[in-house]
């Protein structure tokens, strides 16, 4: 781990720990987004999932471009880990998760702790996730205008978070690239229909099952990307969080 500061927010259950805890990304097209843009949505968690919620602030493109999100995503996640006595925080049950953007970094992590056998997670949550593809499917087809998201703006993402063409190969830049996804964390991906990355969303939780990995899906038909920031005035995005946190509350107390 290079020597830097990465911030950290930290979100505390009622009750007493050591608590189980979620390691959160924000989405925003590696460009966007902080802590206090996905602030509502971390204390939701928490207070809906009874967890620790660890918001990571990493660093955003295009200062910092691919992989320094990764890196930072990864060693907070280890840190985390490393620090648990600390943090009051039950080793056994630490989650990642995060959407969009933070989705890819959620999804990316546990594909970095598999391979360095560090840390142990049992758990992760891929809300509307950019997960990679080799062939543009038709969902972004389908949704590239006129649902937030559009084909341009995430091709806008991509110009400033990738240093070359190259690295959008990079199965640390696409996790549905990489060669196994075989012994990863339990997951629960979550879609929209009117989004351009509900066929990304979707392969990857095919991909994962094809692997032997735990995993539900679930496709909200009538929301849009980017939707986890509209639940107090969206009853369907509310429902989507619910859902969310209860299974990540299963996860965790089952």
């Amino acid at each position: 781990m290079e020597d830097r500061n990465i911030p950290i927010r930290i979100y505390t259950p009622n009750g007493q720990g050591p608590f189980p805890t979620l390691v959160f990304y924000h989405g925003g097209g590696w460009v966007f987004g902080s802590l206090n843009t996905h602030d509502s949505i971390s204390r939701f968690f928490t207070n809906y999932a009874s967890c620790m919620v660890i918001s990571v602030d990493y660093r955003l493109a295009p200062e910092h471009k691919f992989p320094a999100a990764v890196w930072d995503a990864y060693d907070s996640l280890h840190w985390v880990a490393s620090h648990t006595k600390e943090l009051n925080i039950d080793v056994e049950r630490i989650a990642v998760g995060g959407d969009s953007a933070g989705g890819n970094l959620a999804a990316v992590a546990c594909l970095i702790a598999k391979e360095r056998k560090s840390p142990s997670l049992c758990y992760q949550l891929l809300i509307y996730p950019s997960t990679g593809y080799e062939e543009i499917p038709q969902s972004m087809i389908e949704n590239g205008q006129g649902y937030l998201l559009t084909t341009d703006f995430m091709r806008w993402f991509r110009d400033h978070y990738y240093r070359t063409e190259q690295d959008q190969y990079n199965p640390y830049a696409s996790p549905i690239l990489a060669k196994s996804l075989a012994g990863l964390p339990k997951a629960l991906v979550v879609t929209a229909q009117f989004d351009p990355l509900r066929d990304v969303g979707k392969a990857y939780a095919e991909r994962l099952r094809s692997f032997g990995v735990d995993v539900q899906y679930r496709n909200y038909d009538t929301l849009i990307h980017g939707f986890a920031n509209m639940y107090t005035f969206v009853p369907k995005a509310r429902e989507a969080l619910i859902y969310c946190s209860e299974q990540l509350k299963q996860a965790f107390y089952s």
